[in-house]
């Protein structure tokens, strides 16, 4: 499946042809204020710092501390292995790659909400030569790690501390459910990019289609989506902020934009191999991530309570398993490049 040139609208892209093949229905299938303290010791170890060690626990989930309620959705252990299949996904869409920017031996890159840390100690070996810093809520990224990499904690829309021009590659990934101010994110970039670097968001957008019809009105893993939009709204988060990014990007004064968007299969159902290898695992990603993905913002932002959710997910997970349905949904990689003059972009 190939990347659509720079602008190109969603529907032109081309539809995915289903596979003809029937699986079972009922099989559930896998392949299946504050940062590290960092004096003192080797760059191939860190310790964390104890005030941010406490975690808050809700609805038998745990979450972060550190800007308690700042982020809608829990750290623990099912949800790091979520997310790291997740990075999976995104690399196989990206057909092996990491980025889509034209990197030309990068000294310094920054990966905002970096979560386990899986993308940038990736990186961290494909660029030795880079400091690969990682930035998060949650301290939840592994002890040992490469020795150009290090992870912070702290909130991506505060202030920086990075010095204007000094970074290669201001990286993010799945951060739609997550940024409330996206124009202030971007001057920051700008701000802290060398000119001629790049800025590279990838993300998906959680909305169902569907081509062939065979997704109904009342599908309910797409109402579950619309629904966790609305409870997002409630604080400040544009779930499917990625349609908008290229023109946002355009604003903060960034150019050379490329906007890359994919279709992922929802489940097995494509007749492509690759495709239908990336869509059991989206599907995966969904599944084991329901409790995950609804519960904050259907029980914060909607007050719903925890029993409603938990009903509601019942139908939700026999829907999403239903081999009839040739649902997907989208992936955008946005790229886009600090002018290499040194005019700043409107608004700074």
């Amino acid at each position: 499946m190939g990347s659509p040139p720079p602008g190109t609208a969603i529907s032109d892209l081309p539809p995915i042809e289903p596979d003809t093949a029937r699986s079972n229905p009922d099989a559930h299938q896998h392949d299946d204020d504050a940062g590290y303290e960092t004096d003192g010791l080797s760059r191939t170890s860190t310790s964390l710092a104890s005030s941010i060690r406490n975690y808050s626990f809700e609805n038998a989930r745990r979450y972060h501390k550190f800007k308690e309620g700042r982020y809608q959705f829990p750290n623990d252990e099912p949800e790091q292995e979520r997310e790291d299949m997740k990075h999976a996904v995104a690399v196989h869409l990206l057909e092996g790659k990491l980025h889509l920017s034209p990197l030309d031996r990068p000294q310094s890159i920054l990966d905002l909400g970096t979560g386990t840390g899986s993308w940038a100690i990736d990186i961290s070996d494909e660029y030795p030569e880079a400091e690969v810093v990682g930035v998060d809520l949650s301290p939840i990224q592994p002890a040992w790690v490469p020795p150009n990499v290090k992870f912070l904690v702290d909130d991506a829309e505060a202030a920086w501390l990075n010095p204007p021009d000094s970074i290669d590659l201001v990286h993010l990934r799945n951060m739609s459910t997550a940024i409330k101010d996206w124009p202030a994110l971007l001057a920051r970039a700008y701000t802290a990019l060398k000119p001629g670097a790049w800025l590279e968001i990838q993300d998906f957008r959680w909305a169902f289609d569907c081509d062939d019809g065979t997704m109904p009105d009342d599908h309910a893993p797409a109402i579950m989506v619309t629904t966790i939009a609305a409870g997002l709204s409630k604080f400040g988060v544009d779930l499917h902020v990625a349609t908008t990014l290229p023109g946002r990007a355009t604003a903060a004064g960034f150019t050379n934009i490329v906007h890359t968007v994919r279709r992922v299969p929802v489940g097995p159902w494509a007749r492509d191999p690759a495709l239908k290898t990336i869509g059991l695992y989206t599907r995966g990603v969904i599944y084991d991530g329901l409790q995950a993905i609804t519960l904050g913002p259907l029980t914060r932002g909607l007050k719903w309570t925890p029993e409603a959710v938990e009903l509601f997910l019942v139908k939700v997970r026999k829907e999403l398993m239903d081999p009839s349905v040739h649902s997907y949904v989208f992936f955008h990689c946005l790229c886009a490049q600090k002018p290499l003059g040194e005019e700043p972009g409107p608004g700074r």
